[in-house]
């Protein structure tokens, strides 16, 4: 077919850059190949990743666990903020974090970064990133893809997401199947939105002034735009040794939907797990949220963690050690799990699935 004259001659003319391509993978390389764990095998740049399994034939029964998340509009606020560092932790945060609730041991993360154009160092910065959220939770950083999509997306536009594999012995798994009436609910603090509720949160924010990104807030004790890009917390690694060390039954990780109903994934059916909001503060971003967009209690609790990241169910008779091994993670007793009654018909259901009921009770903690 002949040419159409006006239209592009080379791939470069129609918008993708494979130099700039290039470039980014040299410049990530490095952050890449510090998260390398001894199973890794090969380097960057091939067409899959290779991770040496020969470590499960010691498992009586391995169990691969695998999770995949993206960090939602929270990208609007980093571009807008022309901040890349930090965004790939979110994602490797909501990404792992699902995992080890299982139990099991992050092994390996792939990623994924589509842009409407490749900027190398803004790729690379991603990608640091991620790096970082993959070495503080342990797993490897194992490969991934940029794609550019010039027309589809603005020069300035890209979204990430990730996928997880990890690995756990079939009689070491957490899960509903250990929850009984008499566990403790432990609570491990979020350090503030994590990565979910931004569409609201922008909104009552922002709104469609971008400036009030730079507004500095008294009780944020920093803009705006800084409080949205506080990092989410990574608790893989904290909660793998408690988990390997006894006494916890399950967790939930609270993301999308909230407290509540991430909890009630985790609570066979006919118990109910009870949550006393006065056992803990939410931090004042929520506070802030809530008063400046006159947004209801019941709406905070379904969009945001409202100050709790991770909850632990936990044996009684373990909570001592939980507080001691989990020290640093700050962690609370946040409520407990007993017999559902009548009354509990009005709690909160499980998120995507069936399972026990939540109830939350009292005030939150002035």
């Amino acid at each position: 077919m002949n040419g159409v004259p006006g239209t592009p001659a080379s791939y470069a003319d129609s918008g993708v850059d494979v130099v700039a391509g290039e470039r980014a993978v040299d410049l990530m390389r490095a952050s890449i190949a510090r998260t390398h764990r001894p199973e890794v095998v090969g380097d960057v740049g091939g067409f899959a990743g290779l991770f040496d399994a020969s470590a499960l034939k010691d498992y009586t029964r391995p169990l691969l666990v695998t999770s995949t998340d993206g960090v939602g509009t929270k990208v609007d606020v980093a571009r807008a903020m022309d901040r890349h560092d930090t965004i790939g932790r979110d994602l490797v945060a909501m990404v792992v974090d699902d995992l080890v609730v299982t139990g099991a041991e992050p092994l390996f993360l792939t990623d994924y970064i589509a842009c409407g154009k490749v900027d190398p160092e803004r790729i690379a910065q991603i990608v640091s990133g991620i790096a970082a959220g993959c070495a503080a939770a342990g797993c490897a950083l194992l490969g991934g893809e940029t794609a550019e999509h010039p027309g589809l997306m603005a020069p300035d536009e890209y979204d990430l997401a990730a996928a997880g594999t990890a690995a756990v012995e079939a009689d070491r798994m957490l899960g509903p199947h250990l929850v009984k009436a008499g566990d403790v609910l432990v609570g491990l603090p979020s350090s503030g939105l994590h990565s979910n509720g931004y569409s609201l949160a922008r909104a009552v924010l922002i709104g469609q002034d971008p400036a009030a990104l730079g507004v500095h807030v008294a009780e944020f004790g920093r803009s705006v735009g800084e409080e949205l890009l506080e990092p989410t917390r990574i608790y893989a690694a904290s909660c793998l040794e408690l988990a390997r060390s006894g006494g916890v039954h399950a967790m939930a990780h609270v993301t999308g939907g909230g407290l509540a109903a991430n909890l009630a994934r985790v609570v066979p059916p006919g118990l109910t797990a009870v949550v006393d909001r006065a056992s803990w503060r939410p931090l004042p971003v929520f506070d802030v949220i809530a008063t400046t967009g006159g947004v209801e209690r019941a709406e905070m609790e379904i969009a945001f963690n409202m100050g709790v990241g991770m909850i632990l169910v936990v044996d009684p008779n373990d909570l001592a050690d939980i507080f001691t091994r989990g020290a640093a993670e700050h962690p609370f007793v946040m409520g407990q799990v007993r017999d559902s009654l009548a009354g509990d018909l009005a709690a909160a259901p499980p998120k995507g699935g069936s399972g026990g009921t939540v109830m939350l009770v009292g005030e939150y903690r002035a």
